[in-house]
């Protein structure tokens, strides 16, 4: 399992020697060398690595990885270039057009926001093959809910983007009055027609980061 070695490291540490974590580290070990697990054991860190504390102006927060071949890479909503977009990126690329204009790409890879400082965090890290939610409840979300804390007492402007009721119910972990929180459905195709469409949540997060001197993200996925 790939460690994390950038600026997470520090506010992270106290978890590692925490029990529940002991525990989830024994179980990720066993489920990697027992079953097929997603994404890559080295992968299973990539939103930290990709995007450092310092760095992070925006959080996306999904539920837990793909778990289809070939798909997850450890970046919440992404794919690897060569697999086909999922539905709700999918419904996200169509929000993305309507809201500022770009143009749809033939790939799902977004390894491009997290180099801008978008942190495309799962609340779950790892899943077995073709069993979704199957790591749930197994520890990853008290890690991932000690990330948002952590990123909560950061004394700078960040959006937090929330997708769909997992992800909402997180908003109870968020006080500081520097952030700001967008709230939507989920972009999945069950729910993305309840109010997702028309949330414009990329121009919404520009506004916020262009008044707060800060880069707005350039969101446009090139073509592979």
């Amino acid at each position: 399992m790939a460690a994390i070695s950038n600026d997470w490291l520090e506010p992270l540490k106290p978890e590692f020697s925490k029990e529940y974590y002991k525990d989830l580290y024994r179980k990720i070990v066993e489920e990697y060398r027992t079953h097929v697990i997603f994404p890559p054991s080295d992968d299973i860190f990539n939103a930290y690595s990709l995007t450092p504390l310092h760095e992070v102006k925006v959080v996306i927060i999904g539920q837990d990885p793909y778990h289809n071949v070939g798909q997850a890479h450890g970046l919440c909503f992404s794919v690897k270039p060569d697999v086909d977009i999922p539905p709700s990126l999918v419904n996200i690329y169509k929000e993305l057009h309507d809201d500022l204009g770009c143009t749809i790409p033939n790939n799902g890879y977004l390894v491009k926001w997290a180099k801008q400082g978008v942190l495309m965090l799962n609340t779950v890290l790892t899943v077995r093959a073709h069993q979704a939610n199957s790591h749930r409840g197994i520890g990853w979300e008290e890690f991932t809910d000690a990330t948002i804390r952590i990123l909560d007492r950061q004394d700078r402007p960040i959006v937090f983007i929330l997708w769909g009721t997992p992800a909402q119910k997180k908003k109870q972990m968020l006080h500081n009055s520097k952030h700001l929180i967008l709230e939507a459905p989920h972009p999945s195709p069950l729910s993305a027609y309840r109010g997702f469409f028309g949330s414009r949540p990329f121009s919404k997060t520009n506004a916020f980061l262009e008044e707060n001197g800060l880069t707005p993200i350039d969101w446009q996925i090139e073509n592979v």
